[in-house]
């Protein structure tokens, strides 16, 4: 089985926000697959279903973006998933507006949603997908930036944005993350 985790914050007042693009990947693949995420226990809503033949477990954490560790472990520990079956998606400051980047491993990178999943996992070798959300002009406050939403003109970036993370997701399912990573990147 494969848990593919998008992090964001719970609450309509989050609704695509920027800090939730993990989110909306989510909710594209459920809407894509027919896999309606109708359960919610381990901190987390979540479905499972078939996915290009892989079983699948779709994840959206219920702990707010700086606590998505203590959903993405217990989900693991009782669905006896390996760390090497995890991919998580999420938003990047550090990337322009609609550009995703694939990694095997790594920091946090000031990402403090990642940052609590290393820490309950105790390790940083899972898979991720970031996606850029390009950062605030020197004027405003990172906070303010990754919890408001997209202008239309930054949405026709993000909505095929969103199209390739789940296309690199679905990929990475059946194929060596490696080969996944140099199709995308």
């Amino acid at each position: 089985m494969k848990v593919i985790v998008g992090l964001g914050n719970i609450g309509s007042e989050f609704d695509h926000t920027r800090h939730n693009i993990g989110f909306e990947v989510i909710d594209y693949l459920a809407n894509q697959y027919h896999l309606p995420l109708s359960k919610t226990k381990f901190n987390a809503m979540y479905g499972k279903g078939i996915i290009e033949g892989e079983e699948c477990l779709l994840v959206k954490p219920l702990t707010y973006m700086n606590r998505s560790g203590e959903a993405v472990a217990p989900i693991l520990k009782f669905f006896k998933v390996s760390v090497d079956d995890l991919i998580v998606v999420y938003d990047d400051l550090d990337l322009p507006i609609g550009k995703i980047r694939l990694r095997q491993k790594g920091s946090a990178g000031g990402h403090n949603g990642i940052k609590s999943i290393i820490s309950h996992l105790q390790t940083q070798d899972f898979k991720r997908i970031k996606i850029g959300i390009g950062r605030p002009d020197g004027r405003e406050k990172v906070v303010n930036y990754v919890l408001q939403r997209f202008s239309k003109e930054q949405m026709i970036e993000m909505s095929p944005a969103i199209e390739r993370a789940a296309e690199a997701i679905v990929k990475g399912l059946n194929l060596p993350f490696v080969k996944v990573m140099n199709t995308f990147n």
